[in-house]
């Protein structure tokens, strides 16, 4: 089925996914879990409350009962899955995805994706059987939950020190702002709004805002308004991407790298994961901490699986998602929490953001190409013989190369036969020599 995805259940509506499909993954989800409660939330895309109404259904004619926690950005509801100690959680969304998309993100117990090592194979193949079968002798019982208040206080956990700065926040129509408004009545920051009003046509740009263009606005509104910076959300609200006071995006490597600084101060020794696409400056700064720095591969599921593993206090990955370890047992992606932290450091540091992250832009990184190629494993075998005497060589997660002066990683595409290329030199100069040599390479190879 396409539907499922390497982490999630995502396709357009309702060529890919109605509400008849719905139903039958929701019994399927429900087999799979066996007992327990189950978490449900929806955000504001159009067809959202009849999926979530008929994968409700679903669950509850599997025999398990549902909460239904509404309108709520995704680390609501994992937050909602651990205060309500539910075995399992689903969110109804396809994150940044454009409108006519829709789809699930499954959790366990504690908020642990359920992704495709993890479970999303098997409840995949439940789904033809359960959708037949007879129904629960006893029906799940249905309830519903506001966890709002109480997320907005676990949201603020994070940072302490409370900066009366002026900071344009760009929710681009999706769910960010459906646990913004408590965490900003307890900030003194005077915030020029963007897009608040959750809307899933999304009509002023797309709610990715890993892409630049979707951070025009927000920086647009930095430097019209002289505010200290901005923030933009993805469509779920698990993700955040800072804008210095100039208006200029600050990668999500470098917002990593001064996460983890401050938090360091207050764990001191403690871990921190960074993707294996992010600048050699997180690990740098995070040793200089006093931290210990660790890669991992790229993915939610893989980054939580690490940090559960390796005890990690804190991680970031380049797609935006940063990770805190909010207790013993809860480790979340939120871009709210992720605004509370940047909020910490500045406070802490009393300096403007883009003064903090002038001495970070010390490598030049060119950003991640994709390529399509006509067969991934092929170039990335042929690359790897070209580089087998390579000071380090990894295969965490496609392939990486690490010289003195630069690196670079080739990571197939879990979808369509593409392959996506970061790579980091220690001058603009070498970094677009090394690209564009492997670029021909990739090209000359995957032809």
């Amino acid at each position: 089925m396409a539907l499922f995805k390497a982490y999630d259940i995502r396709g357009v509506v309702p060529d890919e996914l109605d509400s008849t499909r719905a139903y039958a993954i929701g019994r399927a989800i429900a087999a799979f879990v066996e007992d327990g409660l189950v978490v449900v939330g929806r955000d504001a895309r159009v067809h959202s409350p009849e999926l979530a109404e008929a994968l409700i259904e679903g669950i509850r004619d599997e025999g398990l009962d549902v909460c239904d926690i509404g309108l709520v950005a995704t680390p609501m509801l994992y937050f909602g899955v651990e205060r309500l100690g539910a075995q399992a959680g689903v969110m109804v969304t396809a994150s940044h995805n454009p409108g006519e998309y829709n789809g699930f993100k499954i959790c366990r117990a504690h908020a642990v994706p359920v992704g495709e090592a993890s479970g999303l194979r098997e409840i995949e193949a439940l789904v033809p059987e359960r959708a037949k079968a007879p129904e629960a002798v006893k029906r799940g019982a249905r309830s519903e939950h506001d966890v709002t208040d109480a997320y907005a206080a676990h949201a603020l956990s994070v940072g302490e020190h409370r900066p009366r700065l002026k900071v344009a926040i760009d929710c681009g129509n999706g769910m960010a702002s459906a646990g913004l408004g408590p965490v900003l009545d307890s900030l003194p920051i005077e915030v020029v709004p963007l897009y608040f009003e959750p809307d899933g046509r999304f009509p002023n740009h797309e709610a990715d805002p890993l892409k630049v263009e979707n951070l025009q606005d927000v920086a647009e509104a930095v430097r019209r308004e002289g505010a200290d910076f901005g923030v933009a959300f993805d469509g779920d609200g698990d993700r955040a991407v800072f804008v210095d006071g100039e208006g200029k995006p600050v990668s999500a490597d470098l917002a990593t790298a001064l996460i983890a600084r401050r938090l360091l101060l207050r764990e001191p020794g403690g871990r921190i994961l960074y993707d294996l696409r992010s600048s050699r400056v997180v690990a740098e700064e995070v040793e200089r901490a006093g931290g210990e720095a660790g890669m991992c591969r790229v993915g939610h599921s893989f980054v939580k699986a690490q940090m559960r593993e390796e005890g990690a206090i804190f991680a970031g990955e380049l797609s935006g998602h940063l990770y805190f370890r909010f207790s013993a047992d809860l480790v979340a992606d939120d871009g709210t929490a992720a605004l509370v932290a940047m909020l910490d450091v500045l406070g802490a540091e009393g300096r403007p953001l883009a003064e903090l992250v002038a001495p970070l832009r010390r490598y030049a990184p060119s950003g991640e190409i994709n390529r399509r190629v006509a067969d991934t494993a092929r170039v990335i075998e042929s690359v790897a013989e070209e580089h087998v005497d390579a000071p380090e060589v990894s295969r965490l997660d496609g392939l990486l190369v690490r010289y003195p002066s630069w690196w670079f990683n080739l990571r197939p595409s879990n979808t369509e036969p593409v392959l996506r290329l970061n790579l980091e030199a220690d001058t603009e100069d070498e970094m677009v020599r090394r690209r564009d040599e492997m670029l021909a390479r990739i090209q000359e190879l995957g032809t």
